[in-house]
């Protein structure tokens, strides 16, 4: 049985090494031992802010899943609430097992009681399953997205 919880500090290297265990991610993730400073920054915020979640997928006390769901007001939308997933990954181990089906399923459930009338998220173009696997959620392309590194 997979359970979802908010994560704990003491889950941060497990949660690192997920986002390091990724073709994207080996490149632009560190996870040593210790973590850089700004990976307990982030997360102190992240924990600290009413309007995000790091929410972990596990089996029993096993981390095997990971996703930070982001809650915006906006003004558009008649002042309508956004939920914004980021950082979804599942342990290598578990990858094709229907966990990620599952995390997004939850992150869904969460914006719906949260009043959020969209659910967003962005995957790297190089991600072509990635791409593949949220449409087939029900997600659709309807933005071109845009970013500038800084």
């Amino acid at each position: 049985m997979i359970t979802f919880r908010n994560a704990t500090v003491k889950d941060l290297s497990e949660i690192v090494q997920m986002l390091a265990d990724d073709v994207l991610g080996r490149n632009r993730e560190r996870h040593e031992n210790p973590l850089p400073k700004s990976y307990l920054k982030a997360f102190e915020a992240i924990d600290l802010d009413q309007n995000n979640e790091l929410i972990v997928a596990c089996r029993g006390e096993e981390i095997i899943g990971v996703q930070q769901i982001t809650f915006t007001p906006y003004l558009t939308h008649q002042g309508g609430w956004r939920a914004t997933v980021e950082g979804v990954r599942t342990a290598s181990s578990e990858r094709g097992k229907g966990i990620g089906r599952k995390m997004i399923q939850f992150a869904i459930e969460r914006a719906k009681k949260r009043g959020c009338h969209i659910i967003q998220l962005t995957t790297d173009k190089k991600r072509e399953e990635s791409l593949r696997f949220y449409e087939h959620l029900g997600f659709t392309a309807t933005h071109e997205g845009l970013k500038m590194k800084l």
